[in-house]
């Protein structure tokens, strides 16, 4: 039992606060332009410098770094254009590949028995969890993936079956509004869950690690799981204070994580900023999808604790 059980519900208080100053999120964030970028042939059309924008969002920034500082983390998973077009055919559905909202759980006994690869999304309330979520699922027509402007409002563990590839679970956020069973709940399933491949925990962009974060990323070093630091809404903050903001995370992710992957991945649901290559790094850690031999290469370097 991690040992800051207790903590993460007493955080309220000091969460209050920062919802306040965050801008609320829309209950619809579908609108024009969005569909425009959610598929990769689309943004093919778009010139290299725009498609790697979209694909890869922290060729933006590296300009902006000193040039000392070491820049293999932050490109450790570089799939090849034809590997995240392939890793897009398990977002999209047919006739052979349901994809849909499967069921909800509040306590790990009450989670669907499946054996196939599953990955699930963690984070403080309000970081843009199911938000993300939807932006992965935004090939999929009429997905039930419900995004409110007020904080806390996943109250429950849901599972997302994408065909017989993998399940994509959302879960509760913590922190303000948590649900009072949460830390029995998500340390249950992130403990007991056999069939889980990685968990992926959602930083906000426009502040960074907060105290309730650092809890979660010490109970999963302690209970010893694969995990991934993501980090959402990266449209918001101005590219000075967002590598500001990327930098002091890497910096906790090699100074302080074992089990963590090396790379951090940027994330916008708004533009879609990131939202391919994680489609594509979901498809490949569940085994669904191999890269090409370059990136496999690269992603073998990384230790064991950390590894694909």
């Amino acid at each position: 039992m991690f040992k800051a059980r207790t903590s993460l519900l007493c955080l309220s208080q000091a969460l209050k606060a920062n919802m306040v100053r965050e801008r609320a999120i829309s209950v619809c964030l579908v609108h024009e332009n969005r569909h425009k970028l959610a598929s990769i042939q689309a943004i093919s059309k778009f010139s290299e410098k725009k498609l790697n924008s979209i694909i890869f969002p922290f060729k933006d920034l590296e300009r902006y770094l000193v040039k000392d500082v070491n820049k293999m983390n932050f490109q450790m998973f570089a799939p090849s254009f034809e590997d995240i077009g392939n890793a897009e055919l398990f977002f999209t559905p047919s006739n052979k590949h349901c994809i849909d909202y499967f069921t909800s759980a509040v306590r790990i006994d009450h989670a669907p028995a499946t054996a196939q690869p599953e990955v699930c999304f963690i984070g403080r309330s309000n970081v843009g969890k199911s938000s993300l979520i939807k932006s992965l699922f935004s090939l999929v027509p009429g997905i039930e993936v419900r995004v409110s402007k007020s904080p806390g409002h996943t109250k429950k563990m849901n599972f997302f079956k994408v065909g017989k590839a993998f399940t994509v679970v959302d879960m509760p956020g913590y922190g303000y509004r948590a649900p009072s069973d949460f830390v029995e709940m998500v340390e249950s399933y992130l403990q007991a869950r056999q069939n889980l491949k990685r968990t992926f925990l959602l930083l906000d962009a426009s502040i960074g690690i907060q105290e309730a974060d650092q809890i979660a990323i010490e109970m999963c070093e302690e209970f010893g799981i694969p995990y991934v630091l993501v980090l959402t809404k990266i449209d918001r903050p101005q590219q000075g204070n967002l590598l500001k903001i990327i930098l002091g995370v890497q910096e906790v992710m090699e100074k302080q994580t074992s089990g963590c992957f090396p790379q951090l991945f940027l994330v916008s649901s708004l533009n879609y900023s990131g939202i391919h290559l994680l489609r594509c790094f979901i498809a490949h850690i569940t085994g669904n999808l191999q890269i090409n031999e370059q990136s496999s290469s690269s992603l073998r370097s990384v230790g064991n604790s950390a590894k694909i």
